[in-house]
C-alpha cells in the first residue's frame, strides 16, 4: 500500500475530524507554553537548588495532614455518587459506592479534560454490572456532574464575596473592583439559592415536551451543596497546608485563588492541568510567598493528591486481576470483571506515560553528588554516562509504548516489560535512583499481573494516533527539555560542553540526553509520518466476495451471507479466516453484526474495525450483537443498549402436535388440502426459477407499497440468490410464495432472508412457508431456526431513560410507516421461539441521535427510502 504524504496526511486527518478534535490538543497546548511562560519569568531569579531546598524542607507533619485532607476530599466524591443513588432511590452497598468513586475520580483526575465527564464511563461498567440501567447511569453522572458544579459556584460566591479586599495580583488581574467580584459572588449564590428553592417549592418533576426530569428532595439538593463545598475545601487545604504563606492572604482568598487555577487546568485539556494548574498558582500567589516554596509545595500536593491515587489504584486493579486468574470469575461482583478488563489497560497506558515522563524528568536533573560518590566506586563512568543515555531514550519510548498499551497490543506489552526492566537498571547506574527504579518495579508486575489484558496482535504503527496522545507526548518531552534549560541556564554553553565526561558533569549529560530523546521521538514520527496510508471504504471485489461465501458456509453465524448483498465493505482478518462487513453513513461506521469466522480472527477483527473509524474520524458502531460477546465491546470503550431480540426455534423438538399447535396445524393442513405444495430449489437449480420469482417480488413490493431495503436485510438481486436453495410454494405449478434460505455451517442455523408472496395468495400462506421451512430443516438435521429481528426494535421509552435513549424510541416507534417493527414479534410469537437480546454498541451518548439516522437510512438505502413502506 502506497505510503501517503505528510501534506496528504494532514488534509485527510482535517478532513475526517470533526474541528473540536483538531482545536482541543492545540488548546491545551497554547495553555500549557502559557503557563511555562509564566513559571518561567517568575523563577527566573531563583536556581534548581532553591526549589529542591523549598521541597525538602516541608516538614514531614505538614506532609502527613495534606494527605489526610487529600482522604478526606476523596471520600466527599463518594458522597457525590451516595447522593445520586439516594436521588434515585436505588440502594448500593457503601464499599461498592467507594470503589466506584475512588477509581473513577482518580482515573478522571489524572486525564484531565472535564473529569466528571471523563469518569463516566467507570461508572457506566461497574454500577452497570451492580443492575443499573444505562439510563439510570447517565442519571448518576449528570447529579455528580451537578453537585460538582453547585460546590464550586457556591464557594467561589462565598470567596468573592466575603473577602475584605481585592488581592494585590499581578496585572491586569489586580485592577479588579472591589465592587465587580461583590456582584460576581452575589451572581453566584443567587444561582445556588435558585437551585436550592426550586427543589423546595417543586414538587413535579421538570418537563420538556415528552421527558420528565425529577427534582432533588430539599434535603439532597442541601446536602449536594455542603458535600461539594466539603470537597473543594479539603482539596484546597491539601494544598494550603503545604505552603509557607504570609498573613496576607486568608485562608479563604486562598481558597478562590484556588477554584481560579483548578477551572484553568479543567479546560486547558491538558492531562491533569499538568503544568497548567500550577503555573496559575504561581502566578496567582507570586504576591504572598516565594516561587521555590509555592513549586516546592505544588510538587508535593501533585504527588500526594494525583499520583499517589494513580498508583493506589493501579496496584488494586492489578491484585483484583491477579485474584481473578487464580480465583475464577465467579467470585468476583460483575461490576468488577467489567471495570478490570475496561480500566486496566487504560491505567497501565497512563502509567506507562507518567513513567516515561519521569525518566525525561530525571535525566534534566543533576544527580545527587553523595550517590554518585558511592556509585562511581561500583561502576566506571563510562558505564554511568551511558546508563544516563539511555535511561532517557527508554523515557521515550515508554511514551509512545503507552499508545500500543491503551489499544492492547501484545507487542507493546512484551516491549514495554523490556524497557521497564532496562529502565529499572540504567536507574540504579546513572545515579542510584532507587526511588524511580522502585516505582518502575511495581509498574512491571502490574503489567506482568496483567498479561491476559494486551492480546491484539497488530503493528503500533498501524493504529490510530489521537490529537490528543500526540498533545500529551509533546507536553511531556517539551516540560522535561524546559526543565533541564532551566536548571542550566546559567551555563556556559560551548560545543566542548558535548563532549565533557566527568562525574559532575550534568549539563554534558542533559544535552546528550536530549539529543537521544529528540532521536527517539523523530524516528517514531518518521515511521509514523511515512505509514501506509489507510484506503477509503470501497465495495467488495468479487476474489474478496468469494471468500466471504467461503468462510459465511463454515461459520454458524448465518448472518455472514449479507455480505453477498455486495452493499457493504468487507474487511478481513490477518489470517483471512473471519470477516466484518460494515457500512458507512455520515461519521457512523456501522458493522453489521459480529466478525464471522475464527475466534482469534474475530478479536483481532473488532480491534482493527476500531481504529480504522478512529483514523478516519468516525464512530465505530455494531448493530445486532450478542449478549454473550458483550464484554469485548465494552472492551473497546463502546457503551451498548438494546434495540430488539431475535426469535429462534429449536428444531429437533418442533412439531405441529399439541393443543398449542392447534393454529399452525390448521393453516398447514388446510393449505395442504388446497393442493398447495412446498418445493425446495438448490442453489445449483435456481437460475431458470429467478426471473418467475422477480415478479413475485416486484408484485409484493408494489401491493405493500415498499421499497427495496438493504444493509441488515436482503434485497431482490439475481447475482445473490443464485448462491441460497429457494424454498417456494405452489399450486399447480405456478409460484405463489418464496423465501430464499441461509444455511448455517455445521447444521447448526437454518435462517430465511426475502420472503415475498403474490398478492392473490391465500391468507397464511406466509404461515405455511414458514412451518415448511422448519420442518424441512428438522429432516435435514438443523439444530436452530433464526427468524432474524426487526431494525430498531426493542428500544423502551422511559421517564428516567436518557434523552438519546427516547430518541431512538421515537424512531423505533414511528418507524411503522416504512418498516413493519412492533408487529414482527407478535406475528412469530405464534411459533413459540426463544428470545435472545440484540445491542447496539455506540461510541458517546451524544452520537447517539445521528447514529440512528445514519443506520435507518443505510437501511432503507437513502433517507428518501426512510420514508417509504
Amino acid at each position: 500500500m502506497k505510503a501517503a504524504s505528510p501534506a496528504s496526511r494532514l488534509r485527510h486527518y482535517l478532513r475526517d475530524h470533526s474541528l473540536r478534535e483538531t482545536l482541543a490538543p492545540l488548546v491545551g497546548l497554547l495553555f500549557f507554553a502559557a503557563a511555562l511562560f509564566i513559571i518561567q519569568r517568575i523563577l527566573k531569579p531563583y536556581r534548581l537548588q532553591d526549589i529542591q531546598k523549598a521541597f525538602h524542607a516541608i516538614p514531614s507533619w505538614r506532609l502527613a495532614v495534606s494527605l489526610l485532607l487529600s482522604c478526606c476530599s476523596y471520600a466527599a466524591l463518594s458522597g457525590y455518587d451516595t447522593l445520586a443513588l439516594r436521588y434515585l432511590d436505588k440502594p448500593l452497598a457503601f464499599k461498592k459506592i467507594a470503589l466506584t468513586s475512588f477509581l473513577s475520580y482518580t482515573f478522571a483526575n489524572n486525564t484531565g479534560s472535564l473529569s466528571i465527564i471523563t469518569s463516566g464511563s467507570v461508572r457506566y461498567r461497574l454500577y452497570g454490572g451492580w443492575g443499573f440501567s444505562g439510563a439510570e447511569v447517565a442519571r448518576i453522572i449528570g447529579f455528580c456532574m451537578l453537585t460538582f458544579w453547585l460546590g464550586f459556584i457556591f464557594l467561589l460566591g462565598i470567596t468573592l464575596l466575603f473577602s475584605q479586599q481585592p488581592p494585590n495580583l499581578p496585572p491586569p488581574l489586580g485592577t479588579i473592583p472591589l465592587f465587580a467580584m461583590r456582584m460576581a459572588g452575589f451572581a453566584c449564590l443567587l444561582l445556588t439559592a435558585g437551585y436550592l428553592i426550586l427543589a423546595i417549592v417543586r414538587q413535579t418533576p421538570l418537563r420538556a415536551k415528552k421527558w420528565e426530569l425529577p427534582v432533588p428532595a430539599p434535603r439532597i439538593a442541601i446536602t449536594q451543596v455542603v458535600v461539594g463545598v466539603i470537597d473543594f475545601l479539603c482539596a484546597g487545604s491539601a494544598l494550603f497546608v503545604l505552603l509557607p504563606l504570609s498573613g496576607a492572604l486568608s485562608f479563604f482568598s486562598f481558597v478562590g485563588l484556588y477554584l481560579l487555577a483548578l477551572v484553568l487546568g479543567l479546560v486547558s485539556n491538558v492531562p491533569g492541568g499538568l503544568g497548567v494548574f500550577e503555573g496559575a498558582m504561581l502566578l496567582l500567589l507570586a504576591p504572598f510567598a516565594g516561587g521555590p516554596q509555592v513549586i516546592g509545595a505544588l510538587l508535593a500536593f501533585r504527588t500526594i493528591y494525583y499520583l499517589l491515587p494513580l498508583t493506589l489504584s493501579l496496584i488494586l486493579l492489578s491484585i483484583i486481576e491477579l485474584h481473578r486468574r487464580r480465583s475464577g470469575i465467579a467470585r468476583l461482583a460483575v461490576g468488577l470483571q467489567r471495570v478490570v478488563s475496561v480500566m486496566l489497560p487504560q491505567l497501565l497506558a497512563l502509567a506507562t506515560l507518567v513513567a516515561g515522563a519521569i525518566l525525561l524528568f530525571s535525566g534534566t536533573l543533576p544527580a545527587l553528588g553523595n550517590r554518585l560518590e558511592w556509585l562511581i566506586d561500583l561502576v566506571p563512568l563510562p558505564v554511568l554516562e551511558l546508563s544516563h543515555f539511555l535511561n532517557s531514550i527508554v523515557g521515550s519510548c515508554l511514551l509512545v509504548l503507552a499508545i500500543g498499551l491503551r489499544r492492547r497490543l501484545d507487542m507493546a506489552y512484551a516491549a514495554s516489560c523490556a524497557m521497564l526492566v532496562a529502565g529499572i537498571v540504567f536507574s540504579l547506574f546513572k545515579g542510584l535512583d532507587y526511588e524511580e527504579a522502585s516505582l518502575l518495579t511495581v509498574l512491571l508486575l502490574a503489567l506482568y499481573s496483567s498479561r491476559d489484558q494486551f492480546y491484539r496482535k497488530a503493528s503500533l504503527m498501524a493504529g490510530p494516533w489521537s490529537a490528543s496522545w500526540f498533545a500529551a507526548i509533546l507536553i511531556v518531552v517539551v516540560g522535561a527539555l524546559w526543565l533541564g534549560f532551566f536548571a542550566y541556564r546559567h551555563q556556559d554553553y560551548s560545543v566542548d560542553l558535548w563532549w565533557h565526561f566527568a562525574l559532575q558533569g550534568h549539563a554534558s549529560r542533559f544535552l546528550r540526553a536530549s539529543v537521544g530523546i529528540a532521536a527517539t521521538m523523530l524516528f517514531f514520527s518518521l515511521l509514523l509520518l511515512f505509514r501506509p496510508s489507510q484506503p477509503q471504504p470501497e465495495p467488495p471485489t468479487e476474489k474478496e466476495l468469494q471468500q466471504a461465501d467461503k468462510i459465511a458456509r463454515e461459520s454458524g453465524d448465518t448472518k455472514g451471507y449479507l455480505a453477498l448483498l455486495a452493499d457493504k465493505s468487507l474487511l478481513f482478518s490477518t489470517e483471512g479466516d473471519a470477516f466484518l462487513m460494515y457500512g458507512v453513513r455520515g461519521r457512523s461506521w456501522v458493522a453489521m453484526g459480529e466478525p464471522i469466522g475464527s475466534d482469534s480472527g474475530r478479536e483481532e477483527l473488532l480491534w482493527r474495525f476500531r481504529d480504522l473509524c478512529k483514523q478516519h474520524g468516525g464512530w465505530p458502531v455494531f448493530y445486532e450483537i450478542g449478549r454473550n460477546n458483550l464484554a469485548q465491546y465494552l472492551d473497546l470503550g463502546l457503551n451498548v443498549i438494546k434495540i430488539g431480540e431475535e426469535g429462534r426455534v429449536f428444531l429437533p423438538e418442533f412439531s405441529l402436535t399439541g393443543g398449542g399447535r392447534k393454529g399452525l396445524r390448521y393453516i398447514y393442513n388446510r393449505l395442504s388440502k388446497e393442493g398447495y405444495v412446498f418445493e425446495m430449489v438448490p442453489a445449483s437449480e435456481n437460475k431458470a426459477l429467478l426471473p418467475v420469482l422477480a415478479s413475485v417480488s416486484d408484485a409484493w413490493l408494489a401491493d405493500k407499497n415498499a421499497a427495496e431495503k438493504g444493509f441488515s436485510l436482503g434485497f431482490f438481486k439475481e447475482a445473490y440468490l443464485r448462491n441460497f436453495p429457494i424454498a417456494v410454494i405452489k399450486k399447480e405449478d405456478r409460484t405463489l410464495a418464496f423465501a430464499n434460505l441461509w444455511p448455517g455451517g455445521n447444521l447448526q442455523e437454518l435462517s430465511i432472508d426475502l420472503m415475498r408472496f403474490l398478492p392473490e395468495a391465500p391468507r397464511g400462506i406466509m404461515d405455511f412457508l414458514f412451518i415448511s421451512i422448519m420442518l424441512w430443516g428438522r429432516e435435514q438435521g438443523y439444530q436452530w431456526f433464526s427468524f432474524g429481528m426487526a431494525p430498531l426494535a426493542g428500544l423502551e421509552r422511559q421517564k428516567v431513560a436518557t434523552l438519546w435513549s427516547n430518541i431512538g424510541a421515537f424512531v423505533y416507534r414511528h418507524g411503522e410507516h416504512f418498516y413493519n417493527f412492533q408487529g414482527l414479534r407478535d406475528y412469530k410469537d405464534k411459533f413459540d421461539p426463544s428470545w435472545e437480546a440484540k445491542y447496539l454498541a455506540y461510541p458517546q451518548a451524544f452520537s447517539l441521535p445521528a447514529i440512528f439516522v445514519n443506520l435507518t437510512a443505510l437501511i432503507g438505502g437513502s433517507l428518501k427510502g426512510i420514508f417509504r413502506r
